[in-house]
């Protein structure tokens, strides 16, 4: 059974003249451990389906199943709680505090999940280690560059022990041989922890790293 199925998927902006169908029918299914790439041009969708089945955004109507959950039908309070235990998130912008340290930056969403200050400490060490970033656990995140603030985000992103990670264009302010290296790096790490990784990008090279592709014209899948 696929882990994650999303049936009949829409969602519009505005209305009237200015009605846009940002999502049409979209029909997807994602199985655990697979790295599926959401394909598109600025304004396809890709980002507005990459919100909706990650439960930032909320569709019209249509259906989004994890596992047994229905992320549709669910209380505000029951996604929270679904959010905290299964969801990470990894950014473009890297959305680290600059004036924190890398493994500050990473231990700090476990703080709001109850997790001691010794483990959060163990477990930000491990996947900071994991990600290259052994030497520069210290470092503050205005301090490093753009590839190794990336590598933070993903050992955030790790630290959370997430089910599935959504990525919304991760190495869009990164150089091409950095992109490669941190994208093989996703790869490898979602691979050897079984996580589920859904990207969005609007570049083929970088699609390409993934299992999977599937692209979004005009809010459809084709």
């Amino acid at each position: 059974m696929p882990q994650l199925v999303v049936t009949g998927l829409n969602k519009t902006f505005g209305e009237g003249e200015s009605l846009v169908h940002a999502l049409s029918d979209i029909y997807l299914s994602v199985n655990k451990g697979e790295f599926l790439a959401i394909m598109g041009a600025s304004g396809s969708g890709k980002t507005t389906l990459l919100n909706c089945i990650s439960t930032i955004d909320k569709p019209d109507s249509g259906s989004i199943v994890f596992e047994d959950f229905d992320m549709i039908q669910a209380k505000e309070s029951q996604l929270a709680d679904y959010r905290a235990k299964n969801i990470s998130y990894i950014f473009q912008s890297y959305n680290l505090l600059p004036t924190m340290n890398a493994l500050d930056n990473v231990a700090l969403p476990l703080v709001f999940r109850g997790v001691d200050v010794k483990k959060r400490i163990e477990i930000a060490k491990k996947y900071l280690t994991l990600v290259g970033l052994e030497k520069q656990i210290y470092q503050n995140g205005n301090a490093m560059s753009g590839g190794q603030q990336q590598r933070v985000g993903i050992a955030r992103a790790l630290a959370m022990q997430p089910k599935i990670i959504f990525a919304d264009e991760p190495t869009g302010n990164l150089d091409t041989k950095t992109s490669a290296e941190v994208l093989e790096l996703m790869k490898h790490i979602v691979k050897e922890e079984n996580q589920t990784l859904i990207m969005v990008t609007h570049d083929n090279d970088i699609a390409k790293v993934a299992d999977r592709q599937i692209r979004i014209v005009d809010g459809k899948a084709v």
